[in-house]
């Protein structure tokens, strides 16, 4: 319970801000405070269980069919990407409250930041991977309203829209990878899906689901070539940037690395992609990072470039590789979210963030001077800081890796070399903005030290650096060795955490990297004129370009298929059924199997003549509206007599019901329509209209010949076993509806419902001319209500209503239900509005309907809701026999309930679309006639 309280409390957070934002910025951001305060409580209670390797599991089945249970896990690597979610996201929320201006929406701005807080949380607390990958689109979803939230501008649009396409585009893939795993390893559970490490990469799918897994890794950590949308997110107010580098968003692909590490990890295949992958994006990061000249620009490659040291990290495959990227997340936190805070400030006291304008700020605010410069020192890997030390592991092991043979001197190289840029781009940092002379036009001058609470949450981080670089086995040690062995599922390698390891050859990488850096930055004015004279490359107009071409494309493909006609859509539609049946019968030897077909009596036979001819009858006279009609009831009457004839009074009843609703339906809406069809097909659509009817009727026939003729198993035994003994029912087909597969049912009349309200808005407001004759020139009847109808439809209104019951309180164990209980309410309420007229019913029926239908789905879904309570999976049902007085014992079922909300949301929506189309045909001339 503890955990689910953890993920919902930022959830349930949000409704806070929005209530207290009226109070001021301060009251806004201390609503804003309470919910993740109480949570980072709640998961610092759990510490030391976590810290003693103890593996916190909650699972609530939901649809176990499926393998989606609400499962939660919390462990060691859980519990360290939860603190610094909640941790630093405390401290941005204290940020932001001098940040944002009195103008700006700050409740939204804290609703939108608890709403991806709450969706992070999930994706690290996940135990069921389906369930993380819904948390796992949620971050990309609330991330987009985070980076689009000044949407007046128009690079933040484009910003939130390219991290969406991407982020998203990459989410698909991961789908399709951890369907693959869940396949693979028989569960969607990851304490399941780790223990089959061996199995999964044994298989033949490993490959495939290795490349669809680390697509959504690297779309969301910006790996490359998919790193180009992270510096367009900087448009994003800093507290956004800030969260989203150091805690969030692209921290979430490096974390399903490091928690899937012991199930895909240890093939070459990992090594190569996962390494290479990492190497180059370290590289470009930390390239590209020099020669930005926006302050937020810097960090943002600079963010790319460690997240590519950690993605290489774990590519090299060695324990002590993956302790390495661990503690180089937590680094790499505290020092990069200080860093982005610092650049607000700068920005917030100056108006500018070009690092070729803002100099000298040193003499201007010494104070955040003094703490930026600490944090980009831990960023540059100087020793006694917290950066420091994951940068000795991180030169220590790609020394130790020996994948490459004789090449195996290319990475450490590597390594020094992206270690010189990161030295470069930090001194640029700290030169440019706090020295280098004075400031130049500055839009805020001159700049000033920022309110005093808004430099706390950079003092506590920077701190942090310090406290970590100098005495890591007091502070860091135990967090760093419980998230570690989380994430390497056992024991773990031995490593120390010592300041001095004496004179090694990853000290002398860090000098070198130290003085190279130094010395590429004493050098950088040639190095930015040979930048300049580069091809420009602006990956926002190549993505732009990129995503209109494929609406372009979009739009011709479905300007061909979607040319308004009907005829044409059936057309592909019957064609490609008629290719999928044909493939699949293609293969069999001969039509007929081993099952002998059963002999047809001549009530049988008689009544397959008569489907038949009115089928055809249908077909011959389809232009004649009125005669087409009454042969199509034709048809459905005797559909629901051949159910009756199979022992399928409940499918009878149902499409008896449904007949009688779509005839007065119809004949609605025929009021409006000529009586009868013009001609317009052309000789070539007629006989392509032909061969398709033809080849379809041929086909389907063949199919079920082929089907009935060979033995199979139904599910109906199942059901049929189980349908009293689990549903408490003798009725299975309303058993099935509402028990078995009531999920299913509960998506129809969620559907029928949406249907309702969809068609009462296209009605709503429209006028048509009400006919004064009929096709001959007839004037209609002047009694629009004749008496005899009128008089027998409220004798027949208080019998149907009573039927209505009978056959809802029987469902349960004789044919019924609530559909079919619902259809005949509503067919004997819309005959009182045929019979008397729109005005009378509803001065003595006054529903609202939307109401009802609303009221139905609700009540089904509150009955599936209700299990939870009783720790069952959702829509699970219980029955009893229970002795009433005066009746005597019952049996009593919690399906009932459900029923109940069917039959709800049937008489609302039905009444909704048919009472609604009947008022069009009360109007003449924009005057109502009652």
């Amino acid at each position: 319970m503890v955990l689910a309280l953890i993920i919902a409390l930022p959830f349930l957070g949000v409704i806070l801000p929005l209530l207290t934002e009226r109070l001021g910025r301060s009251a806004c951001s201390v609503a804003a405070g309470i919910a993740p305060l109480a949570a980072l409580i709640l998961l610092l209670s759990q510490q030391g269980g976590v810290f003693a390797g103890e593996v916190t599991r909650v699972k609530l089945e939901w649809l176990p069919a499926l393998g989606l249970n609400l499962s939660l896990r919390l462990d060691g690597l859980g519990f360290l990407f939860a603190l610094l979610i909640l941790g630093i996201g405390i401290l941005v929320i204290i940020y932001a409250r001098y940040y944002l201006s009195k103008q700006e929406a700050a409740g939204r701005f804290y609703a939108f930041l608890l709403l991806f807080m709450g969706a992070m949380l999930g994706v690290v607390l996940s135990e069921n991977l389906l369930l993380m990958l819904m948390f796992w689109e949620l971050t990309s979803l609330s991330s987009f309203l985070l980076i689009g939230f000044w949407s007046a501008r128009s690079d933040a649009r484009k910003g939130a829209r390219m991290a969406l396409a991407i982020t998203g585009g990459g989410g698909l893939a991961l789908l399709a990878g951890v369907l693959l795993l869940g396949h693979i390893a028989g569960s969607f559970e990851l304490s399941q899906v780790l223990a089959a490490g061996y199995a999964i990469r044994a298989h033949e799918l490993y490959p495939v689901v290795l490349v669809l897994v680390l697509l959504g890794v690297f779309t969301k950590s910006a790996q490359f070539p998919f790193h180009f949308w992270l510096p367009h997110a900087m448009a994003a107010p800093t507290p956004v940037s800030a969260y989203l580098h150091s805690a969030t968003m692209v921290k979430a692909g490096v974390f399903l690395l490091a928690r899937l590490y012991p199930a895909l990890a240890g093939s070459e295949w990992w090594f190569y992609l996962v390494s290479i992958t990492g190497l180059i994006t370290l590289l470009v990061g930390a390239g590209m990072a020099l020669f930005q000249h926006d302050l937020k620009g810097l960090l943002a490659y600079s963010t790319i470039s460690h997240l590519g040291l950690i993605t290489l990290l774990f590519g090299l495959d060695t324990r002590l590789a993956a302790v390495a990227a661990v503690f180089h997340i937590i680094n790499h936190a505290t020092f990069k979210a200080s860093l982005f805070m610092a650049a607000g400030i700068i920005d917030h006291e100056t108006g500018s963030r070009d690092m070729r304008r803002i100099n000298g700020m040193w003499k201007y605010m010494p104070h955040t001077a003094l703490l930026a410069m600490v944090a980009a020192s831990a960023m540059a890997g100087v020793p006694l800081l917290n950066g420091f030390l994951s940068k000795e592991m991180f030169f220590t092991e790609t020394l130790n890796q020996h994948l490459l043979g004789s090449f195996n001197w290319v990475i450490p190289a590597a390594a020094t070399l992206a270690g010189v840029f990161s030295v470069a781009y930090s001194l640029r940092f700290i030169h440019d903005v706090f020295f280098n002379g004075e400031p130049i036009n500055l839009p805020k001058y001159p700049p000033h030290e920022p309110p005093r609470y808004m430099k706390v949450p950079v003092e506590i981080l920077v701190f942090l650096c310090l406290l970590v670089g100098v005495v890591p086995a007091y502070t860091v040690a135990p967090l760093l060795a419980a998230a570690a062995s989380a994430s390497l599922g056992g024991n773990l390698p031995e490593y120390s955490l010592s300041i001095w390891h004496g004179l090694n050859l990853p000290l002398l990488m860090s000098v070198i990297a130290l003085l190279g850096g130094i010395l590429v930055y004493l050098c950088r004015q040639p190095l930015f004129r040979w930048y300049a004279g580069l091809p420009t490359l602006d990956a926002s107009l190549l993505f732009e370009r990129a995503m209109l071409g494929l609406v372009r494309g979009c739009a011709r493909l479905t300007n061909w298929l979607e040319d308004g006609s009907l005829q044409r859509y059936q057309a592909f539609l019957l064609g490609s059924g008629l290719v999928v049946v044909a493939v699949g019968l293609a293969p069999l030897p001969q039509m007929s199997g081993s099952v002998a077909l059963s002999p047809i009596d001549p009530i049988t036979g008689l009544g397959m003549v008569m489907l038949a001819l009115a089928a055809m009858t249908t077909v011959v006279f389809h232009r004649q509206r009125l005669v087409a009609l009454l042969m199509l009831s034709v048809v459905g009457l005797l559909v629901a007599l051949a159910f009756a004839r199979y022992s399928a009074p409940d499918l009878a009843l149902t499409q008896l019901s449904v007949e009688v609703v779509t005839i007065v339906l119809l004949m609605l809406a025929l009021f409006f329509l000529p009586a009868q069809t013009r001609g317009e097909s052309s000789s070539i659509r007629g006989l392509r209209d032909f061969i398709l009817a033809i080849g379809c009727g041929v086909m389907v026939a063949m199919l079920v010949f082929a089907v009935l003729t060979r033995p199979y198993e139904s599910i109906s035994a199942f059901f049929l076993a189980n349908s009293v003994s689990g549903g408490g029912g003798t009725n299975v087909v309303n058993v099935i509806l509402v028990d078995f597969r009531g999920f299913d049912t509960l998506g129809e009349i969620s559907v029928l419902a949406i249907a309702g309200v969809g068609i009462y808005a296209m009605l709503d407001g429209l006028r048509l001319v009400h006919p004064s004759t009929d096709a001959q020139g007839r004037s209609w009847a002047r009694d629009r209500h004749p008496l005899i109808l009128e008089t027998l439809s409220r004798v027949l209104l208080p019998m149907a209503l009573l039927i209505s019951v009978f056959i809802f309180l029987r469902g349960h164990n004789l044919p019924g239900g609530g559909f079919i209980a619902g259809l005949v309410t509503a067919v004997a309420l819309i005959l009182q509005y045929v019979a008397s007229g729109i005005v009378w019913t509803q001065q003595r029926l006054p529903m609202n309907y939307h109401r009802m239908a609303g009221a139905g789905v609700m009540v089904a879904g509150v009955t599936g809701l209700a299990s939870f309570v009783f720790e069952r999976p959702f829509l699970t049902s219980t029955f009893g026999h229970f002795n009433i007085p005066l009746i005597g014992e019952i049996e009593l079922a919690s399906a009932m309930l459900f029923d109940l909300g069917v039959y709800l949301t049937v008489v609302g929506a039905t009444l909704l679309i048919l009472a609604n189309l009947g008022k069009l045909t009360q109007e003449k001339a924009g005057h109502e006639v009652v």
